[in-house]
């Protein structure tokens, strides 16, 4: 698990891909870095809702699973592969705009030197 924090830019609607799968797209500012990047992460199935209490501008912390698959395209057997940032937990941080956004960037788990 991996956790960004940053300022809101984009929060799009739920969209439902088939019967049995939905997601929501929103995107997000890290300016704590030379170069701000501007990141994009999906919300899945009943994560969706995670995005209803915010708005652009808001400044968040975001709990993500980094994930990629391979895909063969049935048709000429040309493999791909695609990466996704699904959000697990979005919580508010205090302040909007780039006022909160000197917080680290992308942090593994266990990143740390405490010795336990």
């Amino acid at each position: 698990m991996y956790t960004l924090k940053g300022e809101l830019k984009v929060i799009s609607p739920t969209q439902q891909v088939s019967d049995s799968f939905k997601k929501r797209e929103f995107v997000v500012v890290d300016a704590s870095g030379q170069y701000a990047q501007t990141i994009q992460f999906q919300a899945v199935q009943d994560r969706c809702d995670l995005l209803d209490k915010f708005k652009a501008g808001d400044n968040v912390e975001v709990t993500f699973f980094l994930r990629g698959r391979e895909w063969t395209n049935p048709k000429d057997g040309q493999v791909r592969y695609f990466n996704s940032l699904d959000a697990w937990k979005v919580e508010p941080l205090g302040g909007t705009g780039k006022t909160a956004n000197n917080a680290e960037t992308f942090v593994a788990e266990g990143d740390d030197d405490l010795p336990f």
